[in-house]
């Protein structure tokens, strides 16, 4: 089976508080959610129709299979979803001190599952067939994720298959330096298409933080979009052709930062399927994630795409 959207990395479960504007040691209850960057995205994708699967592993315990339920619920397919001895699956917990504060705490060791993916487990027909491939920075960083990745990234391209994204995804935690991960990160945006990252993203990519600068560092690295968020500064979107689409940022009462960006991934990808020019593609997908953060959870969280475009017509109408 082909897939519309198939991502590959980070799962787990967050453990999110349901009290805002104290620490952990202060809450007193929690929800419990679907976790990882990646994993969220094929959720998101999911939510729009599309045809979605997650190559991911868990541990071999009970967040484990309450990973492969939730996944079911949501629609995304858990064929690619294995099982590893090398730790449990991870948690998350975070704290929520909106509008700008969301500290997390990953607990992942001694090394998480979804490292522990190794290239002759991938199946690489999936991974040529997808119409989109989204891998994230996170996955470069520890054996044999890393290996696993880029030759998934490597026989896509020699496949000359479709669009491949990169959500560079810079998680200082799960790397010695910068300077180690921008190595492995020119080695892999050689492979994609559409690069995706935040102001800190593109710089540990590129060496470049103005975004205009680290727009066209990025697509002299070889992609063909390279999508540059700026927080409240909305996102600058620039092609091969030099022409550049900013997208102003969209109004929302912040709840919970941490799942916007995964949203905003999601609605990327229902885009590019949908064949939407950059403008309208970044601008629903900018909204969407200001949904997302406008709400306590991540995967759980993610918009529709009735409830994306009613929040655009609202922007639009200035409301």
């Amino acid at each position: 089976m082909s897939f519309e959207v198939l991502t590959m990395g980070r799962v787990g479960v967050d453990v999110y508080p349901l009290q805002t504007g104290v620490g952990l040691a202060e809450v007193t209850s929690f929800g419990k959610y679907l976790g990882g960057s990646p994993t969220n995205v094929a959720v998101a994708a999911a939510r729009y129709g599309r045809s979605a699967a997650v190559i991911t592993k868990t541990g071999r315990d009970p967040f484990g299979e309450f990973v492969r339920v939730a996944l079911d619920g949501y629609g995304v397919d858990t064929g690619f979803v294995g099982v590893s001895e090398v730790a449990p699956t991870p948690v998350t917990f975070c704290e929520i001190f909106p509008p700008d504060d969301f500290p997390l705490y990953f607990y992942r060791l001694p090394k998480a599952p979804d490292l522990d993916i190794r290239p002759d487990e991938v199946d690489v027909a999936a991974v040529c067939g997808a119409a989109v491939f989204w891998v994230t920075g996170t996955g470069l960083s520890e054996e044999p994720s890393r290996a696993a990745t880029l030759a998934a990234l490597e026989a896509r391209a020699g496949a000359g298959a479709g669009a491949t994204v990169f959500d560079l995804d810079w998680r200082p935690v799960f790397w010695a330096d910068p300077d180690q991960a921008r190595a492995y990160y020119v080695e892999a945006l050689r492979h994609t298409t559409v690069a995706v990252g935040n102001l800190d993203e593109v710089e540990v990519a590129t060496g470049e933080r103005e975004p205009y600068a680290a727009a066209k560092a990025l697509l002299a690295a070889g992609v063909e979009l390279a999508v540059v968020k700026q927080g409240p500064r909305g996102v600058l979107a620039m092609g091969r052709d030099g022409l550049a689409v900013e997208v102003a940022p969209v109004p929302v009462d912040v709840v919970n930062g941490l799942g916007a960006g995964d949203a905003f991934g999601g609605a990327l990808c229902h885009g590019l399927l949908s064949g939407w020019d950059t403008r309208r593609t970044v601008s629903f997908a900018n909204a969407a994630g200001a949904i997302v953060a406008g709400r306590l959870a991540c995967s759980e969280a993610m918009p529709t795409e009735s409830e994306v475009n009613a929040k655009l017509d609202e922007v639009s109408r200035g409301v």
